[in-house]
This record gives C-alpha cells, structure tokens and sequence, in this order.
C-alpha cells in the first residue's frame, strides 16, 4: 500500500521535472512545503514505522506460540487479531499526523522527489519529533530483535529433540524447524540494518547538529530498502531449491 501511494507521486515529479513542493498547492508561508510534499512526509514516516509496529506483533505472536503455547491458547483469540491491524494503523496515524499540527517540520530533500521529517536544525519543537520517532523505532527493533531470538532459541531446542530418521549413515535431524530458524535470523537481521540508519541519523541530528541532507536520505533509502527486500527473501527462501542447498551445507557442517 506504502508503494502504491508514494511511488506515483514520485514518478510525477520526475516526468513533469518539478519538486513535490511545486506540484501540489503551496504551503501556508514561503518557508513551508507545499501540501503534496507534507502529505508524502506523512506517508513515508507512517510507512515506516506502522508495518515495524505489526512486525512486533507477529513477533510476540511468533514467541508466545513457540514459549508459552498454553497462554497462547487461552488468551489469543482471531478477534484479538483482527482487531490489533486497525488499531496499531490508527495509532501510527495519530502519532505520524503531529507534524502536520505543528510538532515536527516537514521537509523536502534533493533532489526534490522526497520529503520527510527535518532531523537537524531548529529549535526543541522541530527536532522533538524526530527524537521522538527514532525512539519508538529503536525500542520497536530491541523489542522486534530480543522476540525473534527467543523463538530462533525455541526453534533450535526444537530441531535438537527431534528423532533421527533412516540409517546411521543418512541420518539427519528434522529440518523444518530449522528451516524457520533460519528465515526467522535473516529477516530480523536485514530489519535491524535497514531500520538503524534513520535512528542514528534522527539523534546526530537532534544533539550533534550534524545537518548532513545526503546522509538522511541514505537513511531515507535503506528505510525503504527494507520493504523491498524483505518480500524478495521471504519468497526466495521458502522455494526448493534454496531450502535444499541450506540442508544440504548443514548436513556437511555436521
């Protein structure tokens, strides 16, 4: 949905060779980007930290079946889950919207096709939010990271305990578990490093008074990179071929 949204914007900026700012209305007063530029600055921060909010709660989900399976049981129902989609949305909504309400500073980056939230410069109103987004990012990724080690521990315990199959001499443990385990470190991995970069580059900002405009959009970029990849290692690794060369290098390490 985030691509759909901000990839036309995007591509109309490029074809008409104007900025965001130029081809929406403009702001209320010079200093201020246009309407398109602020709305596409409310996307990218709600896009950003909305799908990191509903990876905590597969997370959780993913550990609670695997470590307390009968509070899992009792306590998560498929209301439960329908319901905590729409609510984490409406949440980031309200959160991403305060910048449109004054906390927070909309901002247009070169080469005039990105806008986000300003991360250096100005006083303690500005750079509050941001200080404030990467925060709640940072906690989401310790939450999101210490939940996947967790179950990639109960995946291992798993695999371990399960029964040899065949002769002695083909022998191998059973792998699905381990399957999952692996998928599970590859994604929480990809997620962190994708996910540290604005962190970093919200608080330089904000404390250091590092305005750097190129290394907040290589933030921007590997933010965004996240959403792209993370798809693209899910399907690869869950085809045949791939899941038999990851069996097949486990076997000869064991």
């Amino acid at each position: 949905l985030g691509k759909c949204l901000l990839s036309p914007i995007v591509l109309a900026a490029y074809a008409y060779n104007r900025s965001l700012s130029e081809l929406g209305p403009g702001g209320r007063n010079e200093n201020e980007p246009g309407v398109l530029c602020q709305l596409f600055a409310f996307l990218m921060a709600f896009f950003g930290l909305a799908p990191t909010l509903l990876l905590l709660a597969m997370a959780l989900e993913c550990w609670l079946s695997l470590g307390h399976p009968y509070f899992y049981r009792r306590h998560l129902t498929r209301r439960l889950g329908a319901t905590l989609g729409p609510a984490a949305a409406g949440l980031c909504a309200l959160f991403c919207a305060l910048p449109l309400l004054g906390f927070g500073v909309p901002m247009q980056y070169c080469p005039g096709t990105w806008c986000f939230i300003r991360m250096a410069g100005g006083g303690p109103r500005q750079l509050g939010f941001p200080v404030l987004y990467a925060s709640l990012m940072g906690l989401l990724v310790l939450a999101i990271g210490a939940c996947n080690v967790s179950s990639m521990r109960h995946l291992y315990s798993m695999a371990r305990r399960q029964p040899h199959r065949g002769p002695p001499a083909a022998a191998t443990p059973h792998m699905e578990e381990l399957d999952h385990l692996i998928l599970l470190g590859l994604m929480t991995v990809l997620f962190t490093i994708c996910s540290l970069p604005l962190i970093i580059r919200a608080y330089m900002g904000a404390f250091a008074a590092d305005f750097n405009e190129n290394a907040d959009l290589s933030a921007l970029r590997f933010l965004s990179v996240n959403s792209i990849v993370d798809p693209w290692v899910f399907i690869i690794f869950r085809t045949s071929v791939f899941r038999m060369f990851v069996r097949r290098v486990c076997r000869r390490l064991n």
